[in-house]
């Protein structure tokens, strides 16, 4: 049965809290791990939250800030201690390479795992895999920053009451979506469309077309929120994200769950951002990540 859930490793801005570890995040889609983001302590988290090395097939960094990507070395020495057996991606800005290089080879070990770079310099599809397109979109920080999307193909829903009307039944079925046609029957018929899931992973950034393009459409979507509403000058001026901001994103998206993390040690009472998102007009599902938290990407619409 195929997975498909995000497992919050941390959840604090630039300074960690004796309750919110530097950022992480694990998204499980099918037979893939897609790390993001994995800041100071995610190796640890990981144990914390019964995520393996081997769980991983891509790590995507939005931007070489310290809270997003000092924990690339221990993460990248545990793979290669575990000696994971498949080859694992890397994407980041490639703006930012000397700050991976460094991270890389942060100290001495051997070298056991197939580690491929794939640097982001615009907005581009990444990767396309039978189960999902990965996206990148440029984001406004003061440092080059991007979001990721992954878009599953879509599929075709079979319509029971149509393959009766036509006849269609057993084997007959599998033939008719493997073939596209039957007896004079063609598979549009008999099906529908079944829109692919959408996944979008939006960190540190201002307002900007590529928040926008990057939430449109999405199952899920993650995404900062460090500052509340009255602190809206603060969040602008060091290219950040209110609750209220992210919130109206997801709205008018259509977003069908928003997750909101990324949270100023200055504030210790999380119900306020949910107050602020729900008061933005965001009425689909709402999670304020915290640490270790495991949320399933909604089901199929």
């Amino acid at each position: 049965m195929s997975v498909r859930e995000l497992v919050v490793l941390g959840t604090a801005s630039q300074v960690p809290t004796r309750h919110r570890n530097h950022n992480g995040y694990l998204l499980r889609w099918d037979g893939e791990g897609i790390l993001f983001d994995p800041g100071e302590g995610t190796q640890r988290q990981m144990l914390r939250a019964g995520v393996a090395a081997h769980d991983l097939n891509r790590i995507c960094v939005t931007h070489f800030h310290g809270d997003h990507s000092l924990g690339l070395a221990g993460v990248i020495q545990r793979m290669n201690l575990d000696k994971v057996p498949h080859p694992v991606t890397a994407h980041y800005p490639r703006s930012g390479q000397r700050f991976f290089d460094r991270l890389r080879y942060a100290t001495a070990y051997r070298e056991t795992v197939e580690l491929a770079e794939a640097p982001v310099d615009a907005d581009a599809d990444l990767a396309v895999t039978a189960s999902y397109t990965l996206q990148a979109r440029k984001l406004s920080h003061p440092v080059e920053s991007y979001g990721y999307r992954l878009i599953e193909p879509d599929g075709r829903r079979m319509l029971p009451e149509r393959l009766a009307a036509h006849g269609i039944k057993g084997p007959d079925v599998g033939r008719i979506q493997r073939e596209g046609a039957i007896n004079g029957v063609a598979l549009e018929d008999v099906s529908e469309v079944r829109r692919g899931q959408r996944f979008a992973f939006v960190m540190d950034t201002r307002l900007c077309d590529g928040v926008h393009a990057l939430a449109e459409g999405c199952d899920m979507l993650v995404i900062e929120s460090t500052f509340l509403d009255e602190d809206e000058e603060l969040a602008v001026e060091h290219g950040h994200l209110t609750a209220g901001q992210a919130a109206r994103v997801a709205r008018d998206g259509g977003v069908r769950h928003l997750v909101l993390t990324h949270f100023s040690q200055r504030y210790s009472e999380p119900d306020e951002f949910e107050r602020q998102a729900r008061a933005a007009g965001f009425e689909g599902e709402l999670t304020v990540a915290h640490d270790l938290l495991r949320v399933p990407v909604p089901k199929r619409r």
